[in-house]
Order: C-alpha cells, then sequence, then structure tokens
C-alpha cells in the first residue's frame, strides 16, 4: 500500500543529469570516441573487468552503471570506504542468486583503493571464476593500491578531468532543465567552470547552489560577483596523500630544476592553496637547494633554510612570502647535480665495496703503542706546504684509484671550484713526476 503522505525528495542536479546512455557521457573522448577501447568493449557484448582510474567527478561511477545496462546484468554496488570482507560474502551471495536466475552480475567497488590487501584478496576467486565482473572506481595510482593479482585480470582505464569545453556542454544541458530561468554572463561561466577544477559533480552542485541562491534572492541574471558572493567553496582537487600530490610536488621540483620561476610560483601557491602544508614544502625546498643548485650557488641553501625558519617564525600567510622568493630565486639560480651525483655514486660504491683500511699516515695516534705501530707517520699537514695543499698525497684507502666522483659543472660558483681542482691535480702531476 503506497503512503499517500510520504514526499519523495528532489534528487540533486548531479544525479538528475547522470547519463543514462553512452553518448550522454561528456568527456573521454581517448575512451568512448568511435573505436576507442570502452567504445569497442562496450560494443562487444561481452562485459570485462576493469579498473577505472582518475579524479572525482569524470564518471567512474556512471560508466559502471551504463555497462550493468549495456550488458542486461544486475548492478551491486559497495564502497570500501563503509564495506568489509562480509559485505563482500553478502554481494557474491546475491550473485549467486542472480546466477540462478540467468543473470550476470557487475560488482562496483568505488573507492577500491581503500580496501585493504586481505579484502581484495576476498574478490579475488568471484572475479577469477567469473560469478562477478568487478569493476573498481579509484582516485589513485592502481599500480601502487590494487593488489598484482586482481590488477593482471583487470584492464585499467585512465580517465581525464573534463575540459572547459565539457563542463560548458553539461551547462547547457542543465540550463535546458533546471535551470532554464537563469541567464549565466560569460564571467560567471568561466568562474564556475574555474571552481569546478574538472569535476562534473562539483560543477553541477556549484550550478545548484547559484539556483538556490539566485531564487533566494529573487535575481535570474547570474554574474561572476554574484557566483563569487553565493558559494560556500572548498578545497581545489587535491589529496594531501595521493597521486594528485606527489605530481604537484614533482611539478614544482622540476619547475626549479627547469630554471622556470613563473611555473614554479604556480605549482607552490597550487599546493598551497590546495592545502599541503608548507613545513613539508619548506623541507622540500631545501632539498631542491642541495640536489639541483648544490655549490652552484651556496646562497641557495642558505635562502632555503632561511625560509623554512621564516615559516617556523611567521607562520601562515606571511611566511609563505618567504617560502615563494626562495622558490624564485632557486629557480633563477646556476644549477648543479655534481654534488647530488657524486654522492650517490660514492655511495653505490661503499654499499658494493669491500671494508677497506684506513692507511696507517691518515690513522689518529692518541696513544705511544699507536705512535710505535706507525699511525700518523708521515701524514703531511696541509698548512705547512705551499699553496696548503700537500701535493701527491693520497688520502684514499691503498690500492683504490681515484673515483673521480665529483665533477664540476661550468656554472656559477662551480667554475671556480672546477678552475681549483684542475690547478691541484697539476701540483699532484709535478709532484709525481720529482
Amino acid at each position: 500500500m503506497s503512503d499517500l503522505f510520504k514526499v519523495e525528495p528532489a534528487a540533486p542536479l548531479a544525479e538528475a543529469l547522470r547519463p543514462r546512455t553512452l553518448d550522454e557521457v561528456i568527456g573521454q573522448p581517448h575512451l568512448l570516441g568511435p573505436g576507442k577501447p570502452l567504445r569497442l568493449a562496450f560494443e562487444s557484448g561481452k562485459p570485462h573487468s576493469m579498473i577505472l582510474w582518475g579524479p572525482p567527478g569524470v564518471g567512474k561511477t556512471t560508466l559502471a552503471r551504463l555497462t550493468a545496462h549495456a550488458f542486461d546484468c544486475e548492478f551491486i554496488a559497495l564502497s570500501a570506504v563503509f564495506s568489509g570482507v562480509k559485505d563482500i560474502r553478502a554481494a557474491m551471495e546475491q550473485a549467486e542468486r542472480n546466477l540462478a536466475m540467468g543473470k550476470r552480475t557487475i560488482l562496483f567497488v568505488d573507492e577500491i583503493h581503500r580496501f585493504n590487501k586481505s579484502q581484495q584478496d576476498a574478490l579475488l576467486p568471484y572475479a577469477e571464476s567469473g560469478l562477478v565482473t568487478l569493476i573498481g572506481a579509484t582516485t589513485e595510482n592502481p599500480s601502487f593500491e590494487v593488489n598484482s593479482a586482481l590488477l593482471s585480470r583487470s584492464q585499467v582505464y585512465v580517465l581525464q578531468p573534463l575540459g572547459d569545453d565539457d563542463l560548458r556542454r553539461l551547462l547547457d544541458r542543465a540550463r535546458a532543465t533546471e535551470l532554464a530561468h537563469l541567464d549565466f554572463d560569460e564571467a560567471a561561466v568561466d568562474t564556475l567552470i574555474g571552481y569546478a577544477d574538472g569535476d562534473a559533480r562539483r560543477f553541477l552542485n556549484l550550478l545548484e547552489q547559484t539556483g538556490t541562491a539566485a531564487g533566494a534572492s529573487g535575481t535570474t541574471r547570474i554574474t561572476a560577483e554574484f557566483v563569487q558572493n553565493a558559494l560556500t567553496l572548498n578545497a581545489r582537487r587535491f589529496d594531501k596523500g595521493g597521486d594528485n600530490f606527489y605530481d604537484q610536488i614533482s611539478a614544482l621540483h622540476k619547475s626549479v630544476r627547469g630554471s622556470n620561476p613563473d611555473a614554479a610560483l604556480y605549482w607552490l601557491t597550487r599546493m598551497l592553496d590546495g592545502g599541503a602544508d608548507p613545513r613539508y614544502l619548506s623541507r622540500r625546498i631545501v632539498r631542491m637547494a642541495w640536489e639541483d643548485i648544490g655549490l652552484a650557488d651556496p646562497r641557495a641553501m642558505q635562502l632555503a633554510n632561511d625560509a623554512a625558519s621564516t615559516y617556523e617564525r611567521l607562520g601562515s600567510p606571511e611566511g609563505e612570502l618567504a617560502l615563494a622568493q626562495a622558490v624564485i630565486y632557486m629557480a633563477v639560480a646556476a644549477k648543479s647535480n655534481a654534488g647530488y651525483k657524486a654522492y650517490n655514486q660514492a655511495r653505490a660504491f661503499v654499499r658494493q665495496d669491500k671494508s677497506r683500511e684506513v692507511p696507517v699516515h691518515l690513522r689518529n695516534a692518541p696513544t705511544k703503542l699507536m705512535k710505535e705501530l706507525g699511525y700518523g707517520h708521515e701524514y703531511r699537514y696541509a698548512h705547512d706546504e705551499p699553496n696548503a695543499y700537500a701535493a701527491g698525497e693520497t688520502y684514499l684507502p691503498d690500492g683504490m684509484p681515484e673515483p673521480g666522483w665529483y665533477q664540476p659543472v661550468p656554472r656559477g660558483l662551480e667554475i671556480k671550484i672546477g678552475e681549483k681542482l684542475a690547478f691541484l691535480r697539476k701540483l699532484d702531476e709535478e709532484a709525481g713526476k720529482k
């Protein structure tokens, strides 16, 4: 018996506009265009297990539902945030009942990267036997977060954020139904697209918030100023522990290394805007100074450390200016990875080499016995030699050739360092001829 007094809640705009067919999906032309992988998979007539990898709001859940519809399968959805092995077993029991009635089952696991290894292992035999076709959705790199057994049995499809033109098409679709009474000027559309950050769900939620605010204020003309005043904005697409985080810090580091101050500033401010811990950024900036600038401009190390100290003292937002200026300086500074390479080569050598003895003339001799054993004998005190350099002296273990790990680059201060080392090598050669 129906409840005459029960009022069904209106579906959110994002749900109301969810595509009902593959042709209604906006975006992902590299997967859904004619002759492209997912389009061909739909046309094949046979579903297969897959992992849909991409940022939020790009259609992962929609594609999973469309797969079930296209192949006339029952659809079971689990969220890895709330589900465990017990829920997996219950889903499999339902899949067995579906099979008994002649129905195949699509098992959709949202945020599959949040399942631990044992939970992922629990899915494996059912996907392997064909009881279910597994579709996993993840915002994290599946090669790190999904176990190899599941990966080997699934096709991975990479979904991209929606472009500006995609979001404009989505706006047109919304205005044809729910928002037909509103007039958006071009600046307002650009503002909404910028806030959406390639996320269709967020874009539609922002449109819905804008429509609600317009209704409350009695306006139909939507301007950029109205949008900015009406919306409660969340942080941009940014995961402090995920791929997006590490991609952005990588872009910052490479922009500094590539001597592009504007790009370095862009990625720094993107990360700060997204909620990255400035102390973490401080540590990475210091690392960049040592790794990519080194002795070509030692002032970069000092500036990076000073910027970190300034942030500790002032906090946000004042301390962020110090980080920004350190990044600018480092981007325009002379670059050298000679010290970084030399250290890595030395470390690799020591790890695989035998334990060589310290040469007797370099050993410490604090006791009479040690002196009698020759410790420190014939050691040449560099300050007593011409140019404060003991030409021809050896400092490596006996029998170990000069490795030549540190090779100064012809940039910045390392030009002078290279010239000095060449001069000292010349003194060694002359000493060897005597």
